[in-house]
């Protein structure tokens, strides 16, 4: 087995994992508070990575904190908006609504990174938008209050791929993934002590969701991510993600009887199309597929 064919499996149970967080995590906050529970999840997370990383941690240095604190800050936006949208939405809806950050990277990139964005990502994001008002906005064109939270999330997501694609070649990627996941885990603490009534939870369905979420869905998810893209393309890699909210829609109609109206799912086929117009270099994929049949077609001649 190929080290891609293996990064490539890597990163899609990474995406199988995600995709299952979005209905652990509401079932979690029928008992937890929303921050409560993200500073249970990304303490416990924390402290399993960094004790198995413990020596790239022992070498941390001032820009990886710097930059980690950074990130951490725009990650912490991210999930505390989207954890707050599925106290009011569905998991799949919610999904599917964060997966459009995967449709505004390019754009995002162009204006903070200068980059000019390539035609391919303004349709894909004119099919995504079309997705989502289909998705989620409801007979009086209005977003729910969760949709809402979880949209303006997706921006932050969008952020913060853009903003570790810029630092993450500078330091140790993996210590840089656990300084966020540190970063998150105090704010959400502190936010939890300020406007919530924090509690350890005691029910132990609540405490194998926090250990699925912690341990797969955010220690070992950002590490795989980190170590994994080394060895696949962002072709490949942007094909498995764009099944995150593919596989949540699937873990939502089996956990917890979830099922999006017909309107809801070409929205969300539409969202999915839009990811791939954006992400994935279709000229490259058949002009490739153009020049292995010319090669064959060579091969075949010189062996008549």
């Amino acid at each position: 087995m190929s080290k891609q064919l293996k990064a490539d499996i890597s990163l899609l149970v990474v995406t199988l994992s995600w995709g299952s967080s979005f209905i652990l995590t509401k079932n979690s906050l029928g008992t937890l508070e929303t921050f409560n529970f993200l500073a249970i999840r990304f303490l416990i997370a924390f402290t399993i990575s960094s004790l198995i990383f413990y020596k790239n941690m022992n070498k941390i240095d001032k820009d990886t904190l710097k930059y980690g604190i950074i990130i951490g800050i725009i990650l912490f936006s991210g999930f505390a908006l989207q954890t707050l949208g599925l106290n009011y939405t569905t998991a799949s809806k919610s999904a599917f609504i964060t997966g459009f950050s995967v449709v505004l990277v390019p754009l995002l990139s162009s204006i903070l990174l200068k980059q000019s964005p390539q035609k391919k990502a303004v349709v894909g994001a004119f099919f995504a938008l079309i997705g989502l008002a289909l998705l989620s906005l409801n007979g009086k064109l209005m977003l729910n209050i969760g949709d809402f939270y979880t949209l303006t999330g997706s921006f932050a997501y969008a952020m913060h791929i853009v903003i570790v694609g810029k630092y993450t070649v500078k330091v140790d990627s993996i210590t840089l993934a656990i300084i966020q996941i540190g970063t998150v885990a105090i704010l959400s603490l502190f936010t939890s002590f300020t406007v919530e009534t924090p509690i350890i939870p005691s029910g132990e369905f609540v405490w194998i969701n926090i250990f699925i979420l912690s341990i797969v869905c955010t220690s070992g998810a950002f590490i795989i991510q980190n170590a994994a893209q080394k060895y696949t393309t962002p072709t490949h890699t942007a094909l498995i993600y764009t099944s995150e909210p593919v596989f949540a829609a699937i873990f939502g109609y089996f956990m917890a009887g979830e099922i999006l109206s017909s309107k809801g799912i070409l929205g969300a086929i539409l969202i999915l199309f839009g990811m791939l117009v954006a992400e994935v270099d279709f000229k490259s994929l058949f002009n490739k597929k153009d020049l292995d049949n010319k090669n064959k077609d060579v091969k075949d001649s010189l062996m008549e």
